[in-house]
């Protein structure tokens, strides 16, 4: 990826719908058409410890866990990290990310579905595969409680 495939500052559509700075175009894009017209808060990853935005992610159906292809450091998404446990597991246990080119590394962005009250109401998980550019949900769950506002920094 080139930094002029880049979203720049951000956008904000006439919905609330808002693209953070560092999301390429090609991701943000997937995650609009993924998420059926919804009004969405999309931020990039990036990584605490470095800048770093290449990563190596552990998914399952309600939760993903990126390390920084460059440093190694680990975060979890939103509010994985409070159900990355055996016992919230039950049949799904955590795996490696994968595109169909074999590659494991990836632009990682998180789509926050808003509710009408601007609570976020749904996570999802998109990665763009660094070696050939295909985007893909690897992940995506719902959020049933409230306050939600500590989600969207969660990223």
């Amino acid at each position: 990826m080139h930094d002029d495939d880049r979203v720049g500052g951000g956008a904000q559509t006439g919905d609330g719908t808002q693209v953070g700075a560092g999301v390429s175009a090609e991701l943000a894009d997937f995650l609009l058409e993924a998420v059926d017209g919804r009004p969405v808060r999309i931020a990039a990853c990036v990584c605490g410890g470095c800048g770093g935005r290449v990563f190596r992610v552990l998914v399952n159906a309600s939760g993903a866990e990126r390390a920084c292809a460059g440093c190694g450091s680990r975060a979890f998404v939103a509010d994985s990290g409070e159900y990355w446990n055996e016992e919230s597991w039950e049949d799904d246990e955590p795996g490696p990310a994968g595109c169909l080119c074999g590659s494991e590394t990836f632009e990682a962005a998180v789509a926050f579905s808003l509710g009408g009250d601007g609570s976020v109401r749904w996570v999802t998980v998109g990665l763009r595969c660094v070696e050939d550019g295909f985007c893909g949900v690897y992940a995506d769950w719902k959020i049933d409680y409230l306050p939600t506002d500590h989600l969207l920094t969660l990223v």
